[in-house]
């Protein structure tokens, strides 16, 4: 098996493990077996936010590469800029934190609780009778990675793993060399501003906020989750404190779009009243 495989393998073992146990804590077994029934037809039910993500994801694996020549010709060379805003701020980081056991956790984080995190929420939001969470959710990825997307195009700027490399140690990729491959295939090095894992890890944590009352299980893992991943960016050296602030305020930003964007009177599983199905106007008694 080659290294790229072997990553991608373990990255799909850890996150099919995490969904079993999460479904069955957070869902239940007894709300799995009942979301059984009918989930063909909440899957079409969401089949237009389905085609948005799939098409926007599908444009940045095909246009990473041109898009990163636009982005270093005609972007903003912005490096300096963020430079100039927080100086060392990762090196501190790395610096005053960085120890053996928070390391191993952070490239954990990085890359395997991630991709749990955003997995499991399509899996649970798919369990609920209603779609309207569901096609939020996928709404506010495709919003994430669209404007992110978009912002790296008009954004050139390098990491601080790039920019101060005796100062950060990229420790991902030096404690974990193959995830290179992985992470090749999926980004590029000036791919920065924002940071997506910011605004997707941030996303699921507000969803999670927000439909606490269906999931409140889930709701302090996302949470811890999301902020682990947050920390992970500037820890590992990937990141400026800058991306990660543009990461939050695009969360937060496409959850709201993402809301006014998904009606819930557009949920084909909630019942339209019809006025003509309206009782008519009770008599007035004899006595009145």
């Amino acid at each position: 098996m080659t290294p790229f495989l072997s990553v991608l393998t373990s990255v799909l073992a850890w996150v099919g493990a995490l969904l079993a146990v999460a479904s069955g804590a957070v869902i239940g077994p007894a709300r799995l077996r009942a979301a059984c029934d009918g989930v063909r037809e909440r899957i079409w039910d969401a089949r237009r936010a389905v085609a948005v993500l799939c098409a926007v994801l599908l444009v940045s694996a095909v246009g990473r590469s041109s898009l990163q020549v636009v982005s270093e010709l005609f972007g903003l060379q912005a490096t300096a800029l963020i430079y100039s805003l927080e100086g060392g701020f990762v090196a501190w980081v790395q610096a005053t934190f960085a120890t053996p056991a928070l390391t191993a956790y952070f490239s954990w984080v990085y890359v395997y609780g991630y991709a749990f995190l955003l997995a499991f929420p399509v899996v649970a939001y798919l369990a609920l009778p209603r779609t309207t969470t569901l096609r939020r959710v996928l709404v506010a990825y495709a919003l994430n990675y669209g404007i992110g997307l978009a912002l790296y195009t008009a954004v050139f700027a390098h990491g601080p793993r790039n920019v101060m490399p005796d100062m950060v140690t990229p420790l991902l990729f030096t404690n974990h060399p193959n995830v290179t491959l992985l992470a090749s295939e999926v980004n590029v090095n000036t791919n920065v501003f924002p940071s997506l894992h910011t605004s997707l890890a941030v996303t699921v944590g507000t969803f999670a906020v927000l439909t606490r009352d269906e999931y409140p299980r889930w709701t302090p893992v996302a949470v811890w989750l999301s902020l682990s991943v947050v920390v992970a960016t500037m820890y590992l050296g990937i990141h400026w404190l800058t991306d990660v602030v543009a990461g939050f305020a695009l969360a937060f930003g496409s959850v709201a779009l993402a809301y006014r964007t998904v009606d819930p009177r557009s949920d084909p599983r909630v019942p339209h009243e019809d006025p003509g199905d309206e009782p008519p106007p009770s008599e007035p008694n004899a006595g009145d």
